[in-house]
């Protein structure tokens, strides 16, 4: 008697438990329409890096693209060459009433004729070819809406000039349209490994008064190791 009551409870103890495993079983089922099984998202990144750099890339000044300036520089930008020593530095003589003021870097300096209008002759120095005639005579054309030459045009407006420092391409070149700009550019690629740009641009009235002044400059261009201008 006293076995078949021990059986019993442990009956009614086995199907309790059994009870209570099912209960939790209904407690954890999802509600019918819920996203359960559904991979979360990800918390939103705001779509970009901080900073405005694009997942990826290179984070900003980072120099990672060989195609990007020194840090801190914006794209595109090339980083100035050191100053010349003296016998690289291109040396020339002042048209009469002329002035001159030295800068330094890529704009060596800028000069300034002595007739009124607008008009400025810069001169700027890079190191190495600079990307080479052809492409930079084309980029000044460019600037004033002209067509751009092959190697045929190129030879066919090029004036060579020659001096002591070498020997000049001469570009002169009007844009279209009722107000008229002009440019009378050299280049010079030096033996030294730099190459040298003097171009006078302004109001076309005012480069042809100043034509024959600049000329005279390009004739005088020469360089001079011991400094002296």
């Amino acid at each position: 008697m006293k076995m078949k009551t021990l059986t019993l409870a442990a009956m009614a103890a086995l199907l309790l438990v059994t009870a209570c495993k099912r209960e939790e079983v209904s407690h954890a089922r999802v509600p019918k329409g819920s996203s359960a099984g559904t991979p979360m998202e990800a918390p939103s990144m705001g779509g970009g890096m901080p900073g405005g750099g694009m997942p990826g890339g290179p984070m900003p000044g980072a120099g990672g693209n060989p195609g990007m300036g020194a840090p801190g520089m914006g794209a595109g930008e090339v980083a100035p060459p050191p100053p010349p020593d003296p016998a690289n530095t291109l040396k020339w003589t002042l048209p009469t009433g002329w002035t001159e003021k030295l800068v330094g870097g890529m704009r060596y300096a800028t000069l300034t004729p002595a007739t009124p209008g607008k008009v400025e002759v810069s001169v700027v120095m890079l190191p190495g070819p600079a990307g080479g005639e052809l492409a930079n005579v084309n980029r000044w054309r460019g600037q004033l809406g002209l067509a751009t030459l092959d190697d045929a045009g190129l030879a066919a407006t090029r004036k060579a000039i020659p001096t002591t420092a070498g020997q000049l391409g001469v570009y002169d070149l009007i844009s279209d349209g009722a107000v008229k700009t002009r440019m009378t550019a050299a280049l010079l690629a030096a033996n030294n490994g730099n190459t040298w740009f003097l171009k006078m641009t302004g109001d076309a009235d005012a480069v042809a008064a100043n034509q024959a002044d600049f000329q005279k400059l390009l004739e005088t261009l020469h360089f001079d190791a011991s400094g002296a201008p």
